[in-house]
């Protein structure tokens, strides 16, 4: 494949156009291809964007977030609060699962219960259920949900929840989803055959609640690569891709027989470090190579000089080529909990890093390794080696170690690394999600710090978070978040560089509706008319 050029794969598309929109407009099948890994089937393994989008297609959750993270409804028809601390929820009749089983309020019990009792979960979906302290079934399609306090945002919280079934599923292993067995939902489609590596055949659910959709079939390719996702499209091999590669976005836009959907994205990309070691942390040693006794780390004063050494601007013209958005916190302008004194993001100053070494102790820098994904975001790999680049200048030597994400997050949960990168996608429209599953103290029990692989803690900011997500009024809930945030980012727990922008291609024929929160579903794409 090496061999073919993006030009010749531009001409063999413009050969295939013209037979595309006849083809697609009877398709009973869509071939997509994805690029990030699903690593599980259980929708309540492990909390990442990738699994959450398969999920959606086998699962339907009680509220969802429609295109721009608002909550909709779903299976929950209504919810109101009847109380302080208690929401009612009525739920919509004649659901049922894929084996017939019916939908009731019972199995919003049994979900809610099974949650936080996933085995080895190394990102529990706790981080939204983690307020609810009683469940009371009424009656089949009326369930109380009693709260740690007000939960302004329980709505929100709960469409990230997919439902599950306590006939089919009580007793389930992760194993068992995995199989495809058990991986049995309410939702628009249902597997077929199992899986492989590298896809997953779906077939339409024509008692699907929210009405059939359009697809006999789905072919739902997990294609990492994103020189090969790019060839598949252009060649005619798929019809849908997402991940569009910046390096070819611009030829792709001027091709006649290719459309784009896009939109600005809630995903914050940023790099987390190793908060949780006094002693030495397994990938920093001095210029000799040998194990420094403390960790440099934990000096605010070092986390600040390679915060000050990132080049957020270079990272968003050179590496993502402008399709991305500098940033300084979880919140682009415009968002809810959007700090407006942190934006715009701080140019580099090596200078003031080195400043700031020296006083930490470390004029002559230290050595680091540098972790990352080289699969799961537009970029990833060439953003770490720009970032080690970065780092070197100011006397902080960078290795860079990048590696599939499926290997990388397990390694990231299990807190081996020094310093990586990672995201967050706000998947309910504002901050305080990410911010308790990144920020806070781990707590497995309350669901918080779920994906602080870095082991963050900080009272304080722990403090304000749980104000602010008791906060019924939204603009004191709003100002508490802010103020978090400024403490967090102060004490650089955390550096952000930048937010992405979602971008998607398909073959003409079809036509797609982009999701601030990048999921990719077959849900979202038609036959254009």
């Amino acid at each position: 494949m090496k061999t073919r050029t993006l030009k010749t794969l531009l001409l063999a598309g413009c050969m295939l156009g013209a037979g595309a929109v006849v083809q697609a407009a009877g398709a009973q099948t869509l071939r997509m291809a994805v690029g990030a890994q699903v690593t599980s089937l259980d929708p309540h393994y492990h909390n990442i964007s990738p699994n959450n989008a398969f999920a959606s297609t086998i699962f339907s959750n009680l509220m969802e977030m429609d295109p721009n993270s608002r909550p909709v409804a779903a299976l929950a028809e209504s919810w109101r609060p009847v109380g302080e601390d208690v929401w009612e929820l009525k739920l919509r009749a004649g659901v049922t699962f894929h084996d017939g089983t019916p939908f009731t309020a019972d199995d919003v019990a049994f979900t809610l219960d099974r949650i936080p009792k996933v085995v080895n979960s190394p990102g529990s979906f706790r981080t939204y259920t983690h307020s609810i302290i009683g469940v009371e079934v009424v009656d089949p399609l009326t369930v109380r949900l009693r709260t740690r306090g007000p939960d302004p945002v329980l709505a929100a919280n709960l469409s990230q929840v997919p439902m599950l079934s306590r006939k089919i599923h009580e007793g389930a292993s992760t194993e068992d989803f995995n199989s495809g067995r058990l991986a049995i939902g309410t939702g628009p489609f249902r597997i077929i055959g199992g899986r492989s590596v590298d896809r997953i055949e779906l077939e339409r659910n024509d008692g699907y609640w929210g009405g059939a959709e359009p697809w006999q079939r789905v072919e739902y390719r997990l294609v990492t690569n994103a020189a090969a996702r790019t060839s598949s499209l252009l060649a005619g091999d798929v019809d849908f891709i997402d991940q569009v590669p910046t390096a070819d976005l611009a030829r792709m836009r001027r091709d006649q027989n290719i459309r784009i959907s896009e939109i600005d994205s809630l995903r914050l990309v940023y790099l987390h470090f190793d908060h949780m070691r006094d002693g030495p942390s397994p990938f920093i040693t001095d210029n000799a190579g040998q194990p420094l006794p403390r960790n440099p780390l934990k000096d605010v004063r070092v986390r600040r000089a390679l915060a000050l050494a990132v080049d957020r601007a270079a990272i968003v013209d050179r590496v993502m080529e402008g399709n991305a958005a500098a940033i300084n916190q979880f919140m682009p302008a415009g968002g809810f909990g959007h700090v407006p004194e942190l934006a715009p993001a701080p140019p580099a100053d090596p200078a003031a890093a080195r400043r700031l070494l020296a006083e930490a102790g470390y004029p002559e820098g230290f050595r680091i390794t540098l972790h990352g994904p080289n699969d799961r975001y537009p970029n990833d790999a060439r953003i770490v080696q720009a970032v080690a680049q970065m780092w070197s200048r100011i006397g902080v030597r960078t290795s860079v170690d990048v590696q599939p994400f499926s290997s990388f997050v397990t390694r990231a949960s299990r807190q081996e690394f020094s310093s990586f990168l990672v995201s967050w996608g706000s998947s309910t429209g504002e901050p305080s999600a990410g911010m308790r599953s990144v920020l806070a103290s781990f707590d497995r029990e309350r669901g918080m710090g779920a994906v602080n692989r870095g082991r963050y803690a900080n009272p304080e900011f722990d403090a304000l978070l749980m104000r602010g997500m008791r906060e019924l009024d939204d603009g004191k809930r709003e100002a508490l978040l802010q103020e978090a945030m400024r403490l967090a980012i102060d004490d650089q727990a955390i550096i952000p560089t930048h937010v992405q922008r979602n971008v998607w291609a398909m073959r003409q024929g079809f036509t797609h509706t982009p999701r601030t929160d990048e999921r990719t579903r077959p849900q979202d794409v038609r036959p254009a008319n």
